[in-house]
């Protein structure tokens, strides 16, 4: 009889590359990060009195603590818009990318048990991340358009919202890469050198200073705007706001460098995720 052929989708082997999976394996493993999303998203909020009330309690307690301390003590301007509307869209997209970065760089630290028993492309589980921490977004985003229907009929506000709503998509899904990126590049540094773990969680606090949560772009003096200015996240937290809100300052300029510098981070931490994944199981 003839020898039957020896055909498979993948192999499995010690050899480590710069593009470990093809589209196909990660296709074949939907089903896992989907049970991981839902996994993350039920266990975080497991044995807790609010439950999954903690995604929109949470940034309520932070807009009330925002709004005393930057507007009424601090007394930071927030241009036309009122000050819970502005606090509030700084806070849910602040949310998303802190989040999600600081999750997806715990990949390893968290997982390293189920990596050295279990054969799975590991880009699932920093996937799994982003894409709880993506729910959340959306729960808080429901909130957060509620304010402004509340402010728009009840006080009677005009955001002029013109077509620019389109940019939302772009703004939103530009921040969740620039998190995973950032996210996978740290997973990999955070398991060879733990000290990095500290360096993370006070980078995120600092970042959030050179990023329009607080207070808008056009606030802060021209000769000092390009220090703002050089964190992608600026034109992107300037896009969301102009998208919904009507009020932003953002160049094409402006959005093609936090572009670039998204797809080259996410590209070069992709590689480097890769490449080192499999090397790591015996170092954490």
């Amino acid at each position: 009889m003839p020898a039957a052929s020896s055909k498979w989708d993948w192999e499995i082997n010690n050899k480590t590359t710069f593009w470990s999976h093809s589209a196909q394996e990660l296709w074949a493993y939907r089903h896992l990060l989907a049970g991981l999303v839902k996994r993350y998203f039920l266990l975080h909020y497991n044995q807790t009195v609010l439950g999954p009330l903690w995604i929109l309690f949470q940034p309520i307690l932070t807009l009330v603590t925002y709004v005393l301390v930057f507007n009424k003590l601090v007394g930071i301007s927030t241009g036309g818009l009122p000050p819970v509307v502005f606090y509030a869209s700084g806070i849910v997209l602040w949310n998303f990318f802190s989040d999600g970065f600081t999750g997806t760089s715990n990949t390893f630290r968290e997982n390293i048990q189920l990596f050295s028993k279990v054969y799975f492309p590991r880009i699932i589980m920093p996937l799994s991340v982003v894409s709880t921490q993506f729910l959340r977004f959306l729960l808080q985003l429901v909130m957060f358009l509620g304010v402004l229907v509340y402010y728009s009929v009840v006080v009677g506000f005009d955001f002029g919202v013109t077509w620019n709503i389109v940019w939302l998509p772009l703004a939103v899904a530009l921040i969740g890469l620039f998190a995973l990126g950032l996210g996978l590049l740290f997973s990999v540094l955070t398991a060879k050198y733990r000290d990095i773990t500290n360096l993370v969680t006070l980078g995120v606090r600092l970042l959030m200073f050179v990023t329009p949560v607080i207070y808008p772009v056009e606030t802060i003096p021209e000769k000092l705007r390009w220090i703002v200015q050089l964190n992608p996240l600026t034109s992107l937290f300037e896009l969301f706001r102009l998208s919904l809100l009507g009020q932003g300052v953002v160049t094409p300029l402006q959005l093609l460098y936090s572009f670039t510098v998204t797809g080259l981070v996410l590209l070069g931490a992709l590689l480097f995720f890769n490449k080192q994944g499999d090397r790591l199981i015996d170092v954490v």
